[in-house]
């Protein structure tokens, strides 16, 4: 945790969760993987619809190329995962989110 002082006070200005940490069957890591990617692909889409909501010539194409990223990402993870399970392994997942203060 970085902290920053303020007049005196500590503001905390970068924070770590750890989201996912864990040994998972290759079926449990699938789902589990696929449901985190999900998730930032459906945030994505969101986020272009609201940008087209009134001006259907809104600059899009970052939430696109982020979504086509985050499929690809996914048959990287399938694929991945699929050689585990051939080999008979399990999969270990240590997934930390990093948040911190960024100037605007």
């Amino acid at each position: 945790m970085s902290l920053e002082t303020k007049e005196n006070t500590l503001v905390k200005t970068k924070q770590e969760v750890q989201l996912v940490e864990g040994q998972f069957s290759c079926s449990e890591a699938s789902h589990v993987i696929n449901e985190l990617i999900n998730e930032k692909i459906n945030f994505h889409k969101l986020q272009r619809l609201s940008l087209c909501e009134g001006n259907e010539n809104a600059d899009t194409h970052y939430a696109t190329n982020r979504i086509a990223e985050l499929e690809n990402e996914k048959l990287i993870a399938k694929s991945y995962i699929d050689k585990a399970r051939k080999e008979g392994y399990d999969v270990f997942i240590d997934g930390v989110l990093e948040i911190r203060f960024v100037k605007k």
